[in-house]
């Protein structure tokens, strides 16, 4: 119900026979008199500092000042009166609200809805500290193997509010020029000059917040140096990149340091060529477009448990692995240094056990894992993953047999800290719904502070790991369910079926947070 008329609204059933239903004006539950009455002592009228009190002792809202709740008095004040001009208050009472005047406001979901508007997390720790909204293969327009590739998708997961986003960068035929495509698959590709435009046009019209670029560079030295001066000037000033010592960057720097910045994150060409020999078949390298990474033999220092991940796919392998264009058959050849140089998000990947892999010491980094690589890693690696998030960055992507740009689930990802896990935003499906429902909160900026627990450091007997069952106390929430709010009396006299009148009820949902949505705003609740 919740709707501000007091009439009758009629529907017709079985085609002739009228039914009317009445449509009434909310009124006070009793138990908020109740707490009414106690707060003011018996009075007619709630004073701020009467209101702060009951806000923080009745609700729970221990955040609340005394500002807040003089500013929510006179908010209310304001609105009554523009509605009420003509009514003449009490001088004595020209500062206080009313009971009704408080029901108001407890269901008006600009002041009491569950997410608030603004941003509200600390914004100054490093991007390692933070949940960020994560795109994958962000240039397609649907499926994975045959849709096109274009600055479209790019935009619209922009103005909602996605910072991460992907671009796999690969020669054109004639290898003189820079296609976004999906390697080794159908798709048509799309222009890397209008994607970037894209990006510096769109990339801070949801939020202020610094958007990432991850790169997976299947470039020749001499398009990765035309790629730099291309983002350089695009982006100009927008453009963050750390210079020549990006090499020494111990700690990322922080997301409002960041604000309105534009930031690049691949594996650096030399370590690649270090690590990665050109075979003169590049089919050795490239042999398949798949996501998945293959498990390969034990390191001999690894134990029973530890897993190796070398990648093979074409398509998101780790974003840096040498690929089938690649013409430098010179292994240690130096790109250009200005390419090099606009990395701030270093992409590597240790040798060894996977342990090593993981190691936190040094200079951070990013790695890049494919949704199965975490799943096995996790099984007998959790807190090395832990440790890692808490100071590196880990981004997780979509198996590739998700062909229809299907996503898994994200908490998957997220209990271990991993800040990058990407969705394909032209999927559909509860995932994405998840994802997108997580990143509503602190503002929709994209970026949410990781809880507490995901970064404390424990002693080695200690440590947190998400598969353990915790041992925690049980606590029981009770919620009395005081209407419902959504009815609209517009609907018209035949809007229901012929045979059946409409169906009254209330939905409550299992997340907290989303009570107050299905509630319509109302937020006044008991605490057991």
């Amino acid at each position: 119900m919740g709707n501000n008329m007091a009439t009758y609204n009629k529907y017709k059933s079985f085609l002739f026979f009228i039914r009317k239903f009445k449509v009434t004006e909310p009124v006070s539950p009793q138990d908020l008199e109740e707490a009414f009455s106690k707060f003011t002592g018996g009075g007619s009228h709630m004073s701020a500092d009467e209101l702060h009190r009951f806000l923080v002792e009745h609700q729970g809202e221990e955040d609340y000042t005394l500002l807040d709740s003089e500013k929510v008095v006179e908010k209310v004040l304001k609105e009554r009166k523009r509605c009420q001009e003509s009514v003449k208050v009490d001088q004595n009472r020209e500062h206080e609200i009313t009971l009704d005047e408080l029901f108001r406001f407890l269901l008006h979901d600009d002041s009491n809805g569950p997410l608030k508007a603004e941003v509200h997390h600390d914004m100054g720790a490093p991007l390692s500290h933070y949940f960020i909204y994560t795109g994958h293969n962000s240039y397609l327009t649907g499926n994975q193997l045959s849709s096109d590739c274009s600055e479209e998708p790019i935009i619209k997961a922009l103005k909602r509010g996605v910072r991460v986003i992907e671009l796999d960068l690969w020669p054109t035929y004639n290898k003189h020029d820079i296609k976004v495509d999906h390697g080794w698959t159908l798709t048509n590709p799309a222009s890397v000059i209008k994607c970037l435009e894209s990006i510096k046009e769109y990339g801070f019209v949801a939020s202020q917040y610094p958007v990432i670029i991850t790169i997976e560079d299947h470039l020749t030295t001499d398009l990765r140096a035309k790629f730099a001066e291309m983002a350089t000037q695009i982006f100009g000033e927008m453009l963050f990149y750390p210079g020549t010592d990006c090499s020494c960057l111990t700690e990322f720097p922080s997301p409002e340091s960041l604000k309105n910045r534009v930031i690049i994150s691949t594996k650096p060409p030399k370590e690649r060529f270090k690590s990665n020999r050109i075979k003169d078949n590049p089919m050795l390298n490239e042999s398949d477009s798949s996501e998945e990474e293959t498990w390969g033999n034990e390191s001999p220092d690894s134990n029973k448990n530890e897993v190796e991940t070398e990648d093979t796919n074409g398509s998101d392998r780790d974003e840096g692995n040498v690929s089938a264009c690649e013409c430098d058959h010179k292994p240690y050849q130096e790109c250009s240094p200005d390419y090099k140089h606009i990395i701030t998000i270093h992409n590597t990947k240790l040798k060894g056990c996977m342990k090593d892999k993981l190691k936190t010491d040094g200079e951070v980094r990013r790695l890049s894992w494919s949704e199965k690589t975490l799943e096995k890693a996790s099984e007998s690696h959790g807190t090395d993953i832990l440790r890692f998030t808490q100071k590196n960055i880990l981004r997780v992507y979509p198996s590739a047999m998700r062909v229809k740009s299907s996503n898994f689930k994200p908490h998957i990802g997220w209990m271990y800290g991993a800040q990058m896990v990407a969705c394909n935003m032209q999927g559909l499906g509860k995932s994405l719904w998840l994802m997108q429902g997580m990143f509503r909160a602190n503002g929709g900026c994209g970026y949410v502070k990781k809880p507490q627990f995901l970064m404390e450091k424990h002693q080695c007997d200690n440590e947190f790991d998400p598969t353990r069952i915790q041992s925690v106390k049980k606590k029981t929430l009770k919620v009395k369910v005081y209407m419902g709010h959504g009815w609209s009396s517009d609907f018209s006299p035949t809007h229901f079926d012929k045979c059946s009148p409409p169906d009254f009820y209330t939905k409550v949902s299992w997340i907290i947070k989303q009570l107050s949505v299905n509630l319509g705003g109302l937020i006044f609740y008991h605490k057991t």
